[in-house]
């Protein structure tokens, strides 16, 4: 399943992305910045290791981790979240803990296209790329 991911991928669509980051207190400028970012999706492999880059004109991110083993990353600037990514049915699941806070990241392949759904709370961010 990670095999088809592997590649680069870029933002083709993006839906209720403002709401998603409001909902993790993402104050308002920020928000307006992100939702104009067409970011670009690069994951690789080594071994067991999965790496995913994200790079965009807003920020870029990298995550290096082994399925199913807990790590930590920095998100939304400051923020040390404990995450784990598993895999199930076909879809790379990651879930992030911090400040009593639980993000889900979905990515699976439908139709040739990457699909990344990101949830925090009951709010749902659908985000679509197309193979570079």
């Amino acid at each position: 399943m990670v095999d088809s991911l592997q590649g680069t991928w870029k933002s083709i669509s993006c839906e209720n992305f403002e709401e998603y980051m409001k909902e993790l207190g993402i104050r308002r400028a920020s928000r307006k910045l992100g939702c104009l970012a067409k970011p670009t999706v690069t994951i690789s492999t080594n071994g067991d290791v999965i790496t995913i880059k994200t790079k965009s004109i807003f920020k870029n991110n990298e995550i290096s981790f082994k399925l199913g083993e807990e790590f930590e990353e920095t998100i939304l600037g400051d923020h040390i979240a404990k995450s784990m990514v598993t895999l199930d049915d076909d879809c790379l699941i990651q879930v992030q803990d911090w400040d009593g806070k639980k993000t889900t990241v979905r990515r699976k392949l439908v139709d040739g296209k990457m699909v990344v759904e990101s949830e925090v709370n009951s709010v749902t961010c659908t985000r679509t790329y197309e193979r570079v």
